[in-house]
């Protein structure tokens, strides 16, 4: 039985041990572009895959990040797990760096859910099925909303309730400082 395999994709300085740190630049134990295709694993061979701060860099051409999505969907195995932490898209952390080129939202991953592009059909929704469009199917099994130091105290200190943090995060910048989704990917 062959070793289950771990990617730390776009890994920089933060190398994880059982994982093959992957990156364009630095010392990555494999240096590749991730938006060059094919990668080089083999259909399904993957079981589980780590973006932190990485997809908010790829893509700025929709068809390159869409080619991602495909390329993350064909390497891994079924049940595998794809942890994505991205700045928010309404932070300062996201619209100072002028290397982010990708908003990527717990809506946006979404989209590429089977189950969800299905209810979207039969509802008469317009949403785009992009699960259904390339044939994949990740569903998110959680979300964490970091907020931002500021509002984490405030939170904290009950000096604001969950919901007024969630309505501030939709009102104001520098609300929430990232998103940390796990995805499980369904063949």
């Amino acid at each position: 039985m062959k070793e289950d395999i771990k990617l730390n994709l776009g890994s920089g300085k933060n190398h994880k041990e059982g994982y093959i740190n992957v990156d364009k630049y630095g010392n990555p134990d494999m240096q590749l572009d991730l938006e060059v295709f094919p990668w080089p694993w083999e259909d399904s061979s993957v079981c589980e895959i780590v973006l932190n701060h990485v997809l908010e860099h790829l893509g700025q051409d929709t068809e390159i990040y869409l080619s991602i999505i495909k390329e993350i969907y064909r390497v891994c195995k079924d049940q595998a797990i794809v942890h994505i932490v991205v700045p928010h898209h309404r932070h300062d952390d996201f619209i100072t760096d002028p290397t982010h080129v990708r908003k990527i939202t717990p809506d946006g991953i979404g989209m590429f859910s089977k189950k969800a592009n299905n209810m979207w059909i039969e509802g008469g929704y317009s949403n785009t099925p992009l699960g259904i469009y390339l044939d994949v199917d990740l569903e998110i099994t959680q979300v964490t909303l970091i907020p931002d130091s500021i509002w984490f105290k405030r939170l904290n200190e009950k000096k604001i309730s969950e919901e007024e943090l969630a309505f501030a995060a939709r009102s104001y910048n520098n609300v929430i400082k990232e998103f940390r989704m796990v995805v499980k990917v369904i063949k």
